[in-house]
Parts: structure tokens; sequence; C-alpha cells
């Protein structure tokens, strides 16, 4: 799905996703990504769902969110509540769906000003 490209104030709008990945002003990512909407787009050094730790998650939290968008791949999963206790702990909210949801629900919220982040994940 395509998007229209800009950057708000400072913020990084996703102009383009599919399952190989995301284009954040011009530039393609392919492997997983944060995205987010004061600090640009970052690696996340995770390679697939299964292997996500805690870690990966307290790794966002510098970003400072209110809120944090997982797209877990092609395929909405959960992330195991045990992984996100320390954004818990700091009251950020966290909703898990699908990557292309993700991304979506990405630049609404971007569109509105929120201070959102996407941990994206894609299918190899």
């Amino acid at each position: 799905m395509k998007f229209q490209t800009h950057k708000m104030d400072g913020s990084y709008a996703i102009s383009r996703h599919s399952s190989e990945g995301v284009v954040v002003h011009g530039q393609l990512f392919t492997e997983s990504v944060v995205v987010s909407w004061s600090h640009g787009v970052q690696p996340w050094n995770v390679s697939h769902f299964e292997a996500l730790t805690e870690a990966h998650f307290n790794a966002l939290l510098p970003l400072q969110p209110k809120l944090v968008l997982f797209g877990s791949g092609a395929r909405m999963k959960f992330a195991p509540p045990s992984l996100l206790k320390s954004l818990m702990a700091q009251n950020i909210g966290v909703e898990c769906m699908d990557t292309p949801a993700a991304c979506r629900t990405y630049n609404v919220l971007l569109a509105e000003d929120r201070s959102v982040v996407a941990a994206l994940l894609f299918d190899s």
C-alpha cells in the first residue's frame, strides 16, 4: 500500500509498506525497524517473532512514546505480557497488530500529532 510521503514537524511518516519492508523518506528498510514520531527510523535487532525478548521492548523506552504499535509480521501475534512489563510500568500503551495494520495506524496517529512508535517485524 502506498501513502503520501511527508514529514510533519519533525515527525516521520511511513510512505509505503509491503511484506518486504517499509519506505520512510524515500529509503527502503527491509529488516525489523522502529519508526518514531520524533527519532526517525532505527534498526530493531530482532530477526523474527520467536526471538523477541524483554530487552527488545526496553530499547523503546528512550524514545519516550505514549503508545507503541507492535507489528508482528504478516499475521497478528500478541507479544507476551512478560516482555512488555517495562513499558507498562512507565504507563506506555502497547497495541499488537499485524505489520500492515501497525503501519497504517502509525500514520493516522502521527497525523493526530500523537507520541507514537511503530516497532515492526517483517516476514522473511
